[in-house]
C-alpha cells in the first residue's frame, strides 16, 4: 500500500485552499462554527504521470486532510472557516517516490532517485470569489532543493451545496531539484545507450499550468471532491531529455470524499 501512495500528493492545508490538497473546507454549520476545531479527513484517488514528465499514467490513493477551524492556545482561533475574506496561512506537504530506471524504457541508465518528503509553508488571500496563493517547500531524503508554486483562482457557487474554483498555476524549482528530476549526468547519458544526452539544468520555473476543483456538500458532514489539473513543463524542465523521451504535457484528475470532525480541546 505504501508503493501505491508514492509520488501522490499528501496535503495538510489549514486554510480554505492547498496547492497539494483536494479537499477544501466547505461552509460551517452554526453548531461547528463555534467549535475549536473542524477537520475534514477523507481518502481519494488520483490519476497522474507515473513520474513528473512520464508519458505514462497510474491510478494512485492518497488522504485528503482539509481543516475549517484551528485552535491554538494564547493565539486563539488562528483559522476560521467563518471568514470568506482576508489573508490565509497553511502548512505545505508534498511526498515524491522512489523513480528507477525500471519505470520506463526512457529512463534507461538513469540512476535511482529515492522517495523525497517536501515540508514547507504556503500563503495568500482570498475573497468570496477569488484567491491568490504561493506555497515553498524543502526537500528532504531523495532531493534537498526547494520547490514551490504561485496559484489564482476564482470561486463560484453555481448551485446550492456546491463550490467551483479554477485558476492558472506556475511551479519553479531550485537548482538541486531540477537537477535531481531533470539533469542527465554523462554517466547516466553513457549509461543510456543513447537514449539520453548529458544536461544540467538551471533553477527557475519548470511549469504553467491550469486547476479546477469542484465540491459538493452531501450533508452538514459529507463532502465529495472532483479535481482536475494540466501542467506544461517549461523552461529546462522541458528541454530535458528526460521530457522529450517523455511528455512535457502532464495531466492529472482526482475524486475523494471527506466527513466532517468537529470538537473543543481546550
Amino acid at each position: 500500500m505504501f508503493k501505491l501512495m508514492t509520488r501522490a500528493a499528501l496535503a495538510l492545508a489549514l486554510s480554505a485552499v492547498s496547492g497539494a490538497a483536494l479537499a477544501q473546507s466547505g461552509d460551517l454549520s452554526e453548531q461547528d462554527a463555534n467549535r475549536q476545531f473542524v477537520v475534514d479527513l477523507g481518502v481519494g484517488a488520483i490519476v497522474q504521470p507515473r513520474y513528473e514528465a512520464a508519458d505514462s499514467y497510474l491510478v494512485y490513493p492518497f488522504p485528503i486532510v482539509s481543516v475549517g477551524r484551528f485552535y491554538f492556545p494564547g493565539l486563539g482561533q488562528v483559522v476560521d472557516g467563518r471568514r470568506k475574506s482576508g489573508v490565509f496561512f497553511y502548512p505545505s506537504f508534498n511526498f515524491i517516490g522512489e523513480r528507477k530506471a525500471s519505470d520506463s524504457t526512457d529512463l534507461t541508465g538513469t540512476n535511482t532517485i529515492d522517495w523525497a518528503l517536501e515540508l514547507g509553508l504556503g500563503g495568500g488571500f482570498r475573497t468570496e470569489h477569488f484567491r491568490a496563493f504561493a506555497e515553498l517547500r524543502q526537500g528532504i531524503n531523495g532531493h534537498t532543493g526547494q520547490v514551490g508554486q504561485l496559484g489564482l483562482d476564482g470561486i463560484v457557487y453555481p448551485a446550492e451545496k456546491w463550490e467551483v474554483s479554477f485558476g492558472p498555476r506556475a511551479g519553479f524549482a531550485s537548482d538541486e531539484y531540477m537537477d535531481t528530476y531533470f539533469g542527465v549526468s554523462s554517466t547516466e547519458a553513457a549509461n543510456s545507450g543513447g537514449r539520453l544526452t548529458k544536461f544540467n539544468p538551471s533553477a527557475g520555473f519548470k511549469s504553467v499550468g491550469l486547476a479546477a476543483r469542484a465540491s459538493y456538500d452531501f450533508n452538514d458532514d459529507v463532502r465529495l471532491h472532483l479535481q482536475g489539473g494540466y501542467d506544461r513543463l517549461v523552461g529546462d524542465a522541458a528541454d530535458s531529455p528526460i521530457a522529450k523521451n517523455g511528455s512535457e504535457n502532464q495531466f492529472s484528475i482526482g475524486a475523494g470524499v471527506t466527513y466532517r470532525f468537529a470538537f473543543d480541546l481546550f
